[in-house]
């Protein structure tokens, strides 16, 4: 999935109201309390939430089936940390299969930290 079709499957699966920073592997932070500069405040809580401690917290992940857009989003340890999985990234679209994929791709984002999108939705 390229950067621009990613940006438009977020716009499409979140509150147009919302703030929000995509990240290089298709991770979304959703700025519940938008503050300051957009994309330090979505690095720091990825920088903590992101990467993927197994036996711990960070290592628990669900699926979510998508009705809006194809695929499929992951959830982690925090709320407001989702990650997309598009249905040509994986020939194998069981829900573990595509959930441990999704988790992969938080912890490469959350120790890459590679700002792709800032939507800033703030009055």
């Amino acid at each position: 999935m390229n950067h621009t079709s990613a940006i438009e499957t977020w716009r499409t699966l979140l509150d147009p109201a919302k703030s929000w920073v995509l990240f290089g592997h298709d991770t979304c932070v959703i700025l519940m309390r938008p503050d300051g500069d957009l994309a330090d405040q979505a690095t720091t809580l990825l920088r903590e939430y992101g990467p993927v401690h197994p036996g711990t917290p960070a290592g628990d992940f669900d699926t979510i089936e998508l009705r809006d857009a194809p695929g499929w989003v992951v959830t982690g340890h925090h709320p407001d940390i989702l990650t997309y999985v598009a249905p040509d990234e994986l020939d194998d679209h069981d829900h573990l299969v595509v959930g441990l994929h999704g988790r992969t791709k938080r912890d490469q984002d959350g120790h890459d930290l590679t700002v792709i999108h800032v939507e800033d939705k703030r009055a």
